[in-house]
């Protein structure tokens, strides 16, 4: 089988191509004899001094236009988008007869808009053409969700039928794992973290929807507490209103950003930290936990979204609305290490379950079903031209708007 995976980069640089690295590398495993070809739009800004107006015209107009047009050209089973933003490709291979699937993390979007505010040059262009794309998921022949209550959001939100969706939960890379005693010292020793204190890890970005200002409001209770604190965010770092927030209350000295590390460098930090904070308002999944407990670091998340049926029983649940219990949790964990020896323990054991080669053969399974029904149903379909050389049983699901 011939599947072409439709991704924003070529490499990973956001949430969704770390996605689409892993389910090439599971797709792969478990389908070694299948050809795995994978695509993306071409981005260019002509001249060294283009303005970013024109840098962004240009995004669109390859994005949106030449990159869908390129898709005839490419001769495959299955089509695979691999961000739910770019659903408006499935219009695309609609007209052309191609099967495929498209994978939606989540619809944070369109449930709570205010978090997009922002977050775009162009705010009204962006929602307006991310709204558009997620409605084009409706065309395509199975849609994906990595969790259930995605799943939930999809069917209320786009009115897709439930039997037309779904679940295939995210995994962690086996990168991610348990250092010795000796290295995770070696990781806090690098940040001059004393021996005592009691360390907290953000890791994302800084959406209003991942409640970094909640994180700091406990910070500073529990520092007024007199419980030794110290707090890494990696990823984005503050807002300018979370400065102002860490200065009025003193938290200079205790918390930290430490920027975008790479894979190594993250492992070490998760490995070095005692609890991952992560009471989100809102998450599609929820990969950070997963991560966290790879490393055997305690989790620390919210009780809303899927959050809860990311973690199980292996993390402590807290409103996310609710700084004075987001802070009795760090302090119940401080203060009691057989609790974090306990969740540790339950997180290594939850995270067995969530492996990329599993969610690879889910996939894979989803992509011969879609393909058996295209080739019993059109054995006609259009044959496209060679690939760009670069390195279900469903029925449309288009017809139930």
């Amino acid at each position: 089988m011939r599947v072409a995976i439709l991704r924003r980069f070529p490499k990973a640089s956001f949430s969704m191509d770390v996605y689409a690295d892993r389910l090439v590398d599971g797709l792969k495993t478990v389908r070694p004899d299948w050809t795995i070809l994978e695509y993306y739009p071409q981005y260019s800004v002509s001249g060294a001094g283009a303005a970013k107006g024109m840098a962004g015209i240009q995004k669109y107009y390859e994005r949106y236009w030449r990159y869908p047009h390129r898709l005839k050209q490419i001769e495959a089973d299955v089509f695979h988008i691999i961000d739910h933003s770019d659903g408006d490709l499935s219009r695309w291979l609609r007209r052309l007869g191609r099967p495929n699937v498209v994978t939606c993390h989540d619809l944070i979007n369109l449930i709570q808009p205010e978090t997009f505010k922002g977050r775009a040059r162009f705010p009204l262009i962006s929602m307006t053409a991310w709204r558009w794309g997620i409605a084009g998921m409706r065309q395509a022949d199975r849609l994906i969700t990595v969790s259930s209550h995605t799943k939930q959001d999809v069917i209320e939100h786009l009115n897709i039928p439930a039997q037309h969706v779904t679940i295939v939960p995210n995994a962690v890379d086996r990168a991610f794992c348990r250092l010795s005693p000796e290295e995770r010292q070696m990781a806090r020793d690098r940040h001059s973290l004393p021996p005592h204190t009691f360390c907290l890890l953000n890791v994302g970005s800084n959406n209003a929807r991942k409640n970094i200002s909640g994180i700091l409001a406990a910070i500073a209770d529990l520092k007024q507490q007199g419980i030794p604190i110290h707090f890494w965010k990696v990823g984005a770092d503050f807002t300018e209103a979370q400065r102002q927030f860490i200065q009025t209350h003193a938290l200079t000295t205790c918390v930290a950003h430490l920027g975008q590390p790479d894979e190594q460098d993250l492992i070490r930090l998760y490995n070095a930290a005692d609890c991952l904070m992560a009471p989100s308002f809102y998450e599609g999944f929820g990969l950070t936990i997963l991560e966290a407990m790879a490393c055997g670091t305690p989790v620390i998340t919210g009780n809303v979204s899927a959050m809860p049926e990311v973690a199980g029983d292996a993390a402590i649940l807290v409103d996310p609305n609710n700084r004075a219990a987001i802070a009795q949790a760090v302090k119940q964990l401080y203060s009691h290490p057989e609790d974090r020896q306990t969740l540790a323990q339950k997180g290594l054991e939850r995270v067995k379950q969530f492996a990329w080669e599993n969610t690879a053969e889910q996939v894979a399974c989803i992509y011969e079903q879609i393909s058996f029904k295209a080739n019993t149903s059109s054995p006609s379909l259009p044959s496209g031209l060679s690939p760009h050389p670069m390195p279900s049983e469903s029925t449309p699901i288009d017809s139930f708007r």
